[in-house]
């Protein structure tokens, strides 16, 4: 089957691809959920995009988020709940809202990271990295050759399961590839790791980070601090997006402000319990006393006023 023209298009304004079948027809493939290298060209391009973590191992709760907004989630492989059997649900609840999926693996080596590509994800987040030159070679995981050494195949979702080849020629500009700075190792190469080509994203894991710098859970510590604007000073200089994971939508704004391009806000968990804490906690600060009495007239189900009735 050979590549021709879509007649479909994005939210984005991209073409829909369409394929020629063996009979000389040109059906066209309709968008679908997959990313082909928005998000990247988002980043590259200097834009800000934000998303959360997903480590429930929950398609649904990724829909949620996805349909919340957010531009991208990433399923977390390596503190999250489930395995890879959850990014092709993933990459097709999200994908029903625009947003991308990329994917942290258990471990940065190229059967996990081509796993993940085949299921779909825009792009792989490379945990605990050392050197520039680890980084090298793992970046080439996330290429066909001769750029790389990703396993070529065609019966996955990347290529619609064999309807879509020409997505092989267009694969390895299209995969985002994130750098977690979380250890001494990588913060002290982090020049050589921002001019690298594929390592688009330098991700603060500042748990991480504060641990290996000595300074546990002390994010106003000058070493800490420090390291941030070394990630920052690095990224601008070579043209590549700083991301940083926030607890808050509050604190993600100030991270932006900093020069963060790549804001993760909190995960899927995380957002669940602080919204039910929340909840809790208003409940709690209002005394019952304050509240209308059961078979009073404020409290009744049988108002008038479709408003005032339960919802199932």
């Amino acid at each position: 089957m050979s590549a021709g023209s879509g007649t479909g298009s994005r939210a984005d304004g991209t073409a829909a691809r369409a394929v020629s079948s063996p009979g000389g027809s040109s059906p066209v493939i309709p968008a679908g959920p997959l990313d082909r290298g928005r998000l990247r060209r988002r980043l590259l391009a200097g834009e800000a995009v934000a998303g959360c973590f997903a480590g429930l191992a929950s398609p649904m709760a990724v829909e949620v988020m996805a349909a919340s907004g957010a531009g991208w989630v990433l399923v977390d492989l390596e503190h999250g709940g489930g395995g890879e059997e959850q990014v092709g649900p993933a990459v097709a609840a999200a994908g029903a809202y625009d947003a991308a999926v990329l994917v942290r693996v258990e471990r940065p080596d190229r059967v996990r990271i081509g796993r993940a590509l085949d299921a779909g994800a825009a792009g792989v987040m490379l945990p605990r990295i050392e050197s520039a030159e680890e980084v090298r070679g793992l970046l080439r995981h996330l290429r066909y050759p001769p750029d790389g050494d990703r396993g070529v195949a065609t019966y996955n979702r990347a290529v619609r399961w064999g309807q879509d080849p020409a997505a092989l020629g267009t694969a390895n500009t299209e995969a985002a590839g994130i750098v977690q700075i979380e250890t001494r190792g990588a913060l002290e190469q982090i020049e050589e790791i921002a001019a690298l080509d594929g390592a688009d994203v330098l991700f603060i894991g500042p748990l991480d980070l504060s641990y290996a710098l000595g300074v546990p859970l002390d994010f106003g510590a000058p070493a800490f601090t420090g390291a941030v604007e070394r990630v920052l000073a690095a990224a601008e200089r070579h043209g590549k997006a700083a991301g940083i994971l926030s607890p808050t939508a509050q604190a993600a704004v100030d991270r932006k402000h900093q020069g963060f391009r790549f804001l993760a806000v909190g995960s899927d968990s995380t957002l669940l319990a602080s919204a039910v804490s929340g909840a809790m906690a208003a409940l709690a600060d209002n005394p019952a006393e304050a509240l209308p009495e059961r078979g009073s007239a404020a409290n009744t189900t049988h108002s008038t006023d479709p408003a005032a009735r339960p919802q199932s």
